[in-house]
C-alpha cells in the first residue's frame, strides 16, 4: 500500500508516517517506480504508535514497544524494556502533576490575596463555605411524603471518581444520599436571587458538614455516603478535591432519579430545573427515611447523625434461632 492508504487506515497523517520513518520506527523499501510500499506489518506498527501516543507515550519513546513486536511477541508490552518505559513515563507524569498542583495552589493564593487588596470588603468574592444570615427557611410542601418504603431504581450514575454507581445495587446496610441543587465555586457567580430562594443556598456548607461528621456516621453503621446533584462529574470532582471530601459525589444531569421517584425540584435564573435539597437514608435497597425540607444545611449532617443514633439498625436475626 502507498503512504496515503497507510495513513488513512491507521488514522494518522502522512506527515506523521514520515516522522515515524525519521525516528527509525518503520522502514519501507522503494518499489521500482520509486514509491515506498508499506505492508500490513507497517500498518500494525503505526497503529501501535498511535495507541501509545493516546496513552501518553510519545513516538520518540516508542522504540522498546516496536522492537518487542518485531521480536515476535504478540503484544508490544510483553518485554521488560516496555514495562520500564511505562514506569518511567508514569514517574514523569507524577512529577508534572505535583508541579502543576503546586503552581495551581500558588496562583489560587495570589488570586485571593489580590481580590482582598483590590476590591472593597463588600465586593470580595463570595465565600461559599460560609452560610450568610437571614436566609429564608423552606416550607414542607409534602412533595417527599411518598418516598419512604420505595425501592431505589435501576439507574447507573457517573461519579466524581470517574466510576459509576447503580442506585439499585448500593448493597446491604445503610446508605446516606444527600441531594442538593448546585455547588458554587470561589470567584464564580451564583444565579441571580439565589439567596432569596428558600433552601437554595448552602451546598458547600452542607458538604463540609457531612465531611466533618463522616467518621461519626460510619461509626454508627452507615456503609456509604454520597452527594448528588445535576452537575457534571468533572464539576463534582473539583468540589471533592477543593473541599477535601472523604466520599464520592454522583452526577444526574438528566434528572433520571427525579423522574423515577418524582422528587421535588425548582427553577432558578439560568437553570430550568435543579434538585431541591433532600436526603435519603437507604437501607437494603429501599428508602428508610427522608429528610425534607432541610434547614439550615450547614448542620444537616448532625441532624442525620442524631436520627441514625436514635434509630439503630435492627440486629440481624441469628440463622440458628429461626423464627
Amino acid at each position: 500500500m502507498r503512504i496515503s492508504e497507510l495513513a488513512g487506515r491507521a488514522g494518522v497523517t502522512t506527515k506523521a508516517v514520515r516522522y515515524y520513518e525519521r525516528l527509525g520506527l518503520i522502514a519501507s523499501p522503494r518499489a521500482s517506480n520509486g514509491y515506498r510500499e508499506y505492508s500490513t506489518e507497517h500498518l500494525r506498527v503505526v497503529q501501535e504508535i498511535r495507541e501509545l501516543a493516546d496513552a501518553g507515550i510519545p513516538a520518540s519513546r516508542a522504540h522498546p514497544f516496536i522492537d518487542c513486536l518485531e521480536a515476535g511477541h504478540a503484544h508490544s508490552d510483553d518485554c521488560v524494556s516496555s514495562l520500564a518505559t511505562y514506569r518511567d513515563t508514569i514517574s514523569e507524569l507524577d512529577r508534572m502533576i505535583a508541579l502543576l498542583s503546586e503552581r495551581r495552589d500558588r496562583l489560587s493564593t495570589r488570586l485571593h490575596d489580590s481580590a482582598r487588596r483590590t476590591f472593597p470588603e463588600e465586593n470580595i468574592m463570595i465565600d461559599h463555605s460560609v452560610l450568610p444570615e437571614g436566609l429564608p427557611e423552606p416550607a414542607d410542601d409534602g412533595r417527599a411524603d411518598h418516598l419512604p418504603g420505595l425501592s431505589m431504581p435501576e439507574i447507573p450514575l457517573a461519579t466524581s471518581d470517574a466510576g459509576t454507581v447503580n442506585l439499585a445495587g448500593l448493597g446491604s446496610g445503610r446508605t446516606v444520599i444527600y441531594l442538593y441543587p448546585l455547588t458554587g465555586r470561589p470567584g464564580t457567580d451564583l444565579p441571580d436571587g439565589w439567596d432569596a430562594i428558600p433552601g437554595a443556598r448552602g451546598c458547600s456548607t452542607e458538604a463540609c458538614d457531612f465531611r466533618d461528621h463522616f467518621d461519626d456516621l460510619r461509626s454508627l453503621g452507615v456503609k456509604r455516603v454520597y452527594g448528588l446533584s445535576s452537575q457534571i462529574p468533572e464539576y463534582q470532582a473539583e468540589v471533592v478535591d477543593r473541599l477535601r471530601l472523604p466520599f464520592t459525589m454522583m452526577s444526574d444531569p438528566d434528572f433520571r432519579l427525579q423522574q423515577a421517584l418524582d422528587l421535588p425540584t425548582f427553577a432558578a435564573p439560568g437553570h430550568d430545573r435543579l434538585y431541591a435539597r433532600l436526603t435519603l437514608v437507604v437501607r437494603d435497597g429501599a428508602i428508610e427515611h427522608v429528610f425534607y425540607p432541610i434547614f439550615p444545611p450547614d448542620t444537616h449532617a448532625q441532624q442525620v447523625l442524631d436520627w441514625i443514633r436514635a434509630n439503630p439498625e435492627p440486629a440481624a436475626v441469628d440463622a440458628g434461632h429461626g423464627t
